[in-house]
């Protein structure tokens, strides 16, 4: 069998994340919303808030968990990012979440972490 990518990783943790999301009533907006600073990996409505989500994933035994890898930088592009989709897309209350997985025996462990980007800055 093939060995796969962080590519290909990457993507099915995007999509366990959603599908783990969209079973908690949060509804899709975008996927990959892609601007000339950078990405961000979902976007997805809850009620009257736009969602901004980091997925990220990590080996159980890693330094660092899926949260504590996002740094300054990475913050203040995506905080840039949601600024530019807002502007496009109409602005409305919007957050920083991340999920972070780990992959286990039966998928992914999953933690969410709402407001875990502060919005200015």
């Amino acid at each position: 069998m093939p060995r796969r990518t962080p590519s290909d990783i990457g993507r099915a943790a995007e999509d366990a994340a959603l599908a783990w999301l969209q079973r908690r009533g949060l509804t899709l907006v975008a996927r990959n919303w892609r601007w000339r600073g950078g990405e961000i990996d979902l976007i997805l409505r809850e009620g009257e808030w736009l969602v901004f989500v980091e997925v990220r994933c990590r080996r159980p035994n890693a330094f660092a968990d899926g949260a504590a890898s996002i740094d300054r930088c990475k913050q203040r592009r995506l905080r840039q990012g949601a600024a530019l989709f807002l502007a496009r897309h109409g602005d409305c209350p919007a957050r920083f979440d991340v999920v972070a997985l780990t992959p286990d025996r039966n998928g992914y462990r999953i933690e969410w972490i709402r407001n875990a980007i502060e919005g200015e800055g």
